[in-house]
């Protein structure tokens, strides 16, 4: 997977934005304003996912190219490798998962605005 697929299947979830908030080189991105994957832009070798803290661990323990989530809180974040070590089909299923994780987290309003697709993201805040 490479950066450019990584950000279309981001931005093409409800809700999304993308910001740069540490600096010129990581990719923010946020669910009603709440973040769900980090990503470099200069050097794309991983990625960072919210996970459910149980499937977390099974995850680790079951592939090498994911780790605990760097600079992150290690109990609900993986560090996901791009680089060929995880197939695509799973960076694209945990992706998934950590939206919905945090779409999850928002109040029951914001979520029925999400599903219904009402507004733009700057107006369900």
């Amino acid at each position: 997977m490479n950066i450019e697929r990584f950000r279309e299947l981001c931005l093409s979830k409800p809700g999304v934005t993308e910001e740069t908030p540490f600096g010129p080189d990581t990719l923010v991105f946020k669910v009603m304003g709440k973040v769900f994957a980090l990503a470099g832009m200069e050097e794309f070798s991983s990625v960072n996912l919210k996970c459910d803290p149980e499937r977390a661990v099974e995850l680790r323990e079951e592939h090498e190219g994911i780790t605990p989530g760097y600079h992150m809180n290690k109990k609900h974040w993986n560090t996901v490798a791009t680089d060929g070590r995880i197939k695509d089909a799973l960076v694209r299923e945990l992706l998934d998962h950590s939206y919905g994780l945090v779409v999850a987290s928002l109040p029951k309003k914001v979520q029925g605005r999400l599903v219904d697709g009402v507004g733009d993201a700057g107006s369900w805040a």
